[in-house]
């Protein structure tokens, strides 16, 4: 199948949960062949390579997968050692940035979708394009392609793209007088329903996340920061030049209010959101105290096992949770429905930083592999979704859109994504003062204008170097 057609194939405009499940199972893969073109399978090398595997808030198949994928590359490829490590999500950035200082980098490193600008900007990634490990361009998200080009030259390659979804509990929206299969329309309505639950129902209505320096906290509120009109930037807009600052607009301001007002006012939200990760929900939705909250479609075999490992009375509410989740499309807001166009990239070191020897070959077959339609497909099986786009048409899909429900919905969401943005101050603005905002704010250390200033203050100074 030619590049071209298959560029064409697949109609980004026709992107819908009907849609992905018509070309589920049309086209088949051999991984090992297709790499082997690239780097023959008899080539003799190392590789060292960094990125978040799975750890144990992880469902199994998570697990089974991640373990599959080296078993499948050394068999591909018998003669190239591997040096990996898996670092946790919130550590692989630090860890990265000193082993870079020290010229004790891995070859090849697979960062979060807002990290690799940093590291680019900065000299220490080379180039790489699909075309450089036998894939085109037209075979990725162009957005995702976006999110790792710097000065117009590409430094990487998506290995995976997510988009989350909504989900609310059935029952809890019923008890509370809710309609139980309706999700939010709109963000106000999740101020409003949350309420309403923690009114009725003694219980938190929506899951806020608001820890300081970590990467869930931006991927949950700057949908709803987006949904009102608000930015960090500009980067919301249809063609952003990231030259003025949008968190301190009228629409950032009606969001942060909106998390006051769900934190503060109302009380409607976990009291422990100001140090809560999403892994923090989990159990206050298994129990059937959480309502409402933004997750992948992994968190509902996160609660299958969750439910698989209770007992007595306790899995009695954990199967009637089950039972009732609902996956939905993330709220509207007055300007838009959005959600973060996240995921991973995978990317090469410069060789000056490296430690040890470096290995361009092995790197390849390696980058290959991993970003092929069949492993981009199973190695987010219940997190994310193929970074290649031919990874949509694999049996492998089909079997995740039938096994994992909720799956077409999140994957919906795609057309809706906004990446975060494109530029090397990107982590510090999402991961330190977006989460700072929303602290200054929660805990009524300033006022949500003052919040909402003080943030503005401080991406400008960033910007400008001060």
């Amino acid at each position: 199948m030619s590049t071209t057609a298959y560029a064409q194939s697949v109609d980004l405009s026709q992107w819908s949960p009907e849609y992905i499940r018509s070309i589920a199972g049309t086209e088949t893969y051999d991984t090992a062949a297709t790499c082997g073109a690239v780097v023959p399978n008899d080539y003799e090398g190392r590789v060292s390579y960094w990125y978040t595997g799975a750890f144990e808030a992880d469902p199994l198949i998570a697990h089974e997968q991640d373990a599959a994928f080296w078993e499948a590359f050394k068999e591909a490829y018998p003669n190239i050692q591997t040096d990996v490590q898996s670092i946790t999500y919130n550590e692989l950035l630090d860890k990265f940035r000193t082993s870079l200082l020290g010229n004790a980098a891995p070859m090849v490193v697979r960062l979060q979708i807002l990290g690799g600008v940093e590291f680019a900007a900065k000299g220490y990634l080379d180039p790489l394009a699909p075309e450089d490990v036998g894939y085109t361009s037209a075979d990725f998200w162009p957005g995702a392609l976006k999110s790792v080009t710097w000065d117009g030259t590409g430094y990487g390659i998506p290995t995976n793209n997510e988009t989350m979804a909504f989900i609310w509990n059935a029952k809890i929206f019923a008890d509370a007088g809710l309609d139980p299969e309706s999700p939010p329309a709109t963000w106000d309505d999740v101020v409003t329903y949350s309420k309403q639950i923690k009114d009725q129902l003694g219980i938190s209505g929506y899951g806020l996340v608001a820890k300081q320096n970590a990467g869930n906290t931006p991927f949950r509120f700057m949908p709803q920061l987006w949904a009102y009109g608000g930015g960090a930037l500009d980067e919301a807009e249809e063609n952003p030049t990231y030259d003025s600052v949008h968190i301190n607009n009228e629409g950032s301001k009606q969001a942060l209010q909106a998390a006051y007002d769900m934190y503060v006012r109302d009380k409607s939200v976990p009291t422990s959101a100001l140090t809560n990760t999403q892994a923090e929900n989990q159990g206050p939705f298994i129990a059937g105290q959480l309502a409402m909250m933004i997750a992948h479609p992994a968190e509902y075999a996160k609660m299958l096992d969750l439910a698989s490992q209770a007992t007595g009375a306790d899995k009695e509410v954990a199967d009637a949770v089950v039972e009732n989740m609902r996956y939905g499309l993330i709220p509207e807001g007055p300007a838009r429905r959005a959600v973060v166009f996240g995921g991973s990239n995978i990317h090469v070191v410069n060789p000056q930083y490296v430690e040890g020897e470096y290995d361009e070959q092995a790197a390849k077959a390696l980058i290959c592999m991993w970003t092929s339609p069949e492993w981009s497909t199973k190695l987010a099986w219940v997190g994310s979704n193929p970074g290649h786009l031919g990874g949509f048409k694999t049996e492998w899909m089909k079997e995740r859109l039938d096994t994992i429900k909720f799956l077409d919905v999140t994957t919906s969401m795609l057309p809706n994504g906004i990446p975060f943005p494109v530029l090397p101050e990107a982590p510090e603005i999402m991961n330190i003062i977006v989460p700072d905002m929303l602290q200054n704010a929660l805990t009524e250390s300033m006022t949500v204008d003052e919040a909402a200033e003080d943030a503005a203050r401080k991406i400008e100074e960033l910007r400008s170097g001060m």
